[in-house]
């Protein structure tokens, strides 16, 4: 069982940047990949960034080139710094925990998630 709280969500304009963090605890195992969802009211929650256990990342173009997802091994924790925040961005993010074969594109590959934090951009 892998424990997942976020944190750092919040209101900023357009342009703007945050910072998500993820605690992380429970079982983690040496091949644990991490990733951040978001899902907006009435749509389905979406996959945007993943890093796996060797630290090789993946982004899904909407994100890519403004969202860089790291982790800090010493505390367990996954963070996502969003800049150029776009209205578009705003949406519930959900910090996701899954084994080595993880998919961003598959996301019961994440069975753990946490409860979320909010992100609102405004214009």
């Amino acid at each position: 069982q892998v424990h997942l709280v976020e944190s750092g969500g919040g209101s900023v304009q357009a342009g703007g940047s945050l910072r998500l963090s993820c605690a992380v605890s429970g079982s983690i195992g040496s091949s644990l990949c991490l990733s951040w969802l978001r899902q907006v009211p009435g749509r389905e929650r979406e996959g945007i960034t993943s890093i796996r256990s060797d630290g090789t990342t993946e982004y899904v173009d909407s994100v890519k080139g403004r969202f860089t997802i790291y982790k800090n091994n010493g505390n367990n924790t996954l963070y996502l710094q969003m800049n150029a925040l776009k209205p578009e961005d705003t949406a519930m993010y959900y910090c996701a925990a899954g084994g080595a074969w993880c998919n961003l594109r598959f996301l019961p590959s994440f069975p753990y998630f946490g409860q979320g934090t909010q992100v609102t951009v405004s214009t």
